[in-house]
């Protein structure tokens, strides 16, 4: 295939992108400001741990489909592993209550029959506010489709809701849930299984990723951040990459999967999202290892999701603009309280720990926000964008930044064609 795309930004919407071209057989290069591919997904050897710890905790579901291929195009496919049940366990950290949400086809019939098949103090017509996202307008809210005045709101809807748009669930886009559900719930228990990295999440997603892309001949550069791009006759011309030019051909394209405030400094005109959210993530190292389960949701705490890998225990917080302007030592004593209780450890001292702050970690999931997403396709005839802020129809998560690459990479090929 005649030409080239070059694909600025390493992370996993770039990296989703080379490998869909290259599977095409496009010519493709890789550009990464950094040291490192991956972006927020990754893993890296944590000096003070002294372990090797994911900057952040991602958890994906068996029907994410974009996930599924990506893997497999990969070769990681059975780098993940979960529970065999499409099970989600919970514990009320005010209450002590313990309850576990089975995603199987018996998931609604259940609640509707049967008290003990419900969340705790769940009503029947709760459930039935879900079929409310179907139907729910550009403006609406997942608050107001679904609670918040009800158990099955606070106790599984809202958790799960903030997890996957880190937006609190009275301003976040009802729009951009209902895509979930749909591709998952919607298709039974075999496509909710909740599934995580065995190893970590460059073991998963990057580190597989960039051996194929070496054993396909395509150039990766890291360390080389591109300041401008040059334009003319409604196309991209060149590129400037530190003190390099390199020049576009006839038959070149550019993808440029960076984060929207510098694809919106580089494309004149481009409008973007322009409001954050913050994640909060804890890593604690515990003397020994707690065995018997992966995850655990948390309710009437400060931690939300509780993730279990060997001696490491990680706690997430989603929509952590507040909690993320406190200094770390509070924050880890805070996370810590919850784990102690979650994990009936009872006074057990804070263990070695690190916290990391990402005060920009997904664009702000609300209607407004929504709306100034911008698609793959840009004015420029050989430009494209990509990354899980652009318009992929799904919220800002792995599948959506897996999915925004294949977007883009397919609107390049098309183009060309």
């Amino acid at each position: 295939m005649a030409g080239h795309t070059h694909i600025v930004g390493a992370g996993l919407a770039g990296l989703s992108a080379a490998i869909n071209l290259l599977k095409a057989g496009r010519d493709v290069s890789l550009y990464e400001a950094s040291g490192h591919a991956g972006g927020r997904c990754r893993s890296y050897h944590d000096a003070t741990l002294d372990h090797r710890i994911d900057n952040g905790n991602h958890l994906v579901l068996s029907g994410n489909r974009a996930v599924m291929g990506y893997l497999k195009e990969i070769g990681a496919s059975d780098s993940l592993t979960g529970p065999t049940a499409p099970e989600f366990p919970f514990y009320d950290l005010e209450s002590a209550e313990q309850w576990t949400v089975a995603l199987d086809a018996g998931f609604l019939p259940r609640a509707m029959l049967s008290k003990g098949g419900r969340v705790p103090g769940a009503r029947r017509l709760d459930y039935l506010k879900a079929f409310h996202l179907a139907f729910a307008g550009k403006e609406a809210t997942v608050a107001q489709c679904l609670g918040p005045d009800n158990a099955l709101y606070r106790r599984f809807w809202e958790p799960l809701a903030v997890a996957v748009l880190n937006t609190d669930g009275d301003e976040a886009a009802a729009s951009l849930l209902w895509p979930v559900i749909f591709e998952t719930m919607g298709r039974g228990g075999s496509a909710c299984r909740p599934l995580t990295a065995k190893v970590g999440l460059s073991e998963s997603f990057v580190d597989p990723a960039l051996a194929v892309l070496k054993d396909r001949g395509a150039e990766v550069s890291f360390n080389n951040r591109l300041r401008k791009l040059t334009i003319d006759s409604n196309r991209v011309t060149a590129l400037t990459l530190g003190q390099d030019t390199v020049n576009l051909g006839e038959g070149d394209s550019i993808i440029l999967a960076v984060p929207p405030s510098a694809a919106a400094e580089l494309v004149p005109g481009l409008g973007a999202p322009d409001d954050f959210r913050a994640i909060v993530n804890g890593h604690f190292r515990l003397a020994q290892k707690t065995e018997g389960f992966s995850f655990l949701g948390l309710i009437g705490g400060v931690a939300q999701w509780l993730f279990v890998r060997g001696d490491i225990v990680s706690v997430t917080v989603s929509a952590a603009d507040d909690l993320v302007e406190q200094p770390t030592e509070v924050i880890a004593g805070r996370l810590w309280a919850d784990v102690a209780k979650a994990l009936n450890l009872g006074v057990a001292p804070m263990p070695t720990w690190r916290i990391v702050k990402e005060k920009r970690a997904t664009f702000a999931q609300t209607p407004s926000q929504v709306g100034r997403r911008p698609p793959a396709r840009t004015a420029l005839n050989n430009l494209f964008l990509a990354g899980d802020w652009t318009d992929t129809g799904l919220p800002a998560t792995i599948e959506g930044t897996l999915r925004s690459g294949v977007m883009a990479s397919d609107a390049d090929l098309e183009n060309l064609n």
